[in-house]
């Protein structure tokens, strides 16, 4: 029989989880998942690194793809598609891929995740190149679909990037960097959605967020590339513009609307007292960093 890996193995701690009645099932989970941070907090130096290295490799007009099977790959695809939005990146610089493909968002796809094939064929559509960053993620670290894409993606060039919740994950292997979420075994054993899929979310959301920060996408903390496609975005745009400018609402929304909807615009027309036109030279000169303009 081979070695029970660590997501695996049985959790002592909620072994008469079954006996327990609702309010003691929510505090044994609770309990578990308060673990996740501080395991988190031991990776924060690859984590960072993975972070410097995919803001480098979008400065370089790089690119970022996420892969894994199952919870992983909803994770990964969910980061992915949040990235438009909150930081107005065009469609294709963070994309995600899940064994079994789209059908696999919402139902199981039987064996995909040890399908060397599907990993890439789905590789082969993104159309990786030289220094694009592939991020592998999986609570085991060992399925075929991911380590065909991560073998193949260090072959092409691409930096690869692992996040596993196990430290003898074969991933590590074909990784640049590795990044262990090591939180022991399930609430529900073998349940990597729970503590390995919160771990994940919680690395992914640094990943990205991070590397858009180093590139210019926030503001201080305002994600002043955030696309205004609804009245409470508009509002938060509005609000944003406002609070950085030190104007008024009124004020702040007439900019915007001048602006073309761009927060970061609107923000140097108002600072520099100059037309849209005039901001986005003043941005393009500045590689969109708002600070170099306005500061």
């Amino acid at each position: 029989m081979n070695k029970l890996i660590l997501t695996e193995k049985n959790n002592p701690l909620t072994a008469d989880i079954d006996l327990k009645d609702s309010f003691e099932i929510a505090r044994l989970i609770n309990a578990e998942d308060q673990k996740v941070a501080f395991v988190i907090e031991k990776q924060l130096q690859p984590i960072a690194e993975a972070i410097e290295t995919i803001a480098q490799s979008f400065q370089k007009g790089g690119r970022l793809a996420y892969f894994g099977a199952g919870t992983s790959g909803r994770l990964g695809v969910l980061d992915a598609s949040e990235c438009w939005p909150t930081f107005g990146v065009e469609h294709g610089m963070v994309s995600g891929y899940i064994a079994g493909g789209d059908k696999a968002l919402r139902y199981s796809v039987e064996n995909s995740e040890d399908n060397a094939t599907f990993g890439l064929s789905d590789l082969a559509d993104f159309k990786p190149q030289k220094g694009d960053v592939i991020v592998g993620i999986s609570a085991s670290g060992n399925p075929a679909y991911v380590l065909a894409v991560m073998q193949k993606a260090q072959a092409l060039g691409c930096v690869t990037i692992g996040i596993s919740s196990n430290p003898e994950a074969k991933m590590k292997e074909f990784a640049h960097i590795f990044i262990c979420t090591e939180v022991g075994p399930e609430v529900v054993t073998g349940s990597s959605r729970m503590k390995s899929g919160t771990a994940q979310k919680m690395v992914l959301n640094m990943l990205s967020t991070g590397a858009m920060i180093r590139i210019g996408k926030t503001y201080h903390n305002y994600m002043i590339d955030v696309r205004l496609k609804n009245e409470k975005l508009v509002q938060r745009g509005i609000r944003f513009v406002s609070e950085i400018c030190d104007v008024d609402a009124q004020t702040a929304a007439r900019a915007l609307h001048d602006s073309g909807q761009s927060v970061k615009k609107a923000c140097v027309m108002l600072k520099r007292n100059c037309t849209a036109d005039e901001a986005e030279k003043l941005l393009q000169n500045a590689g969109g960093i708002l600070r170099k303009v306005i500061s």
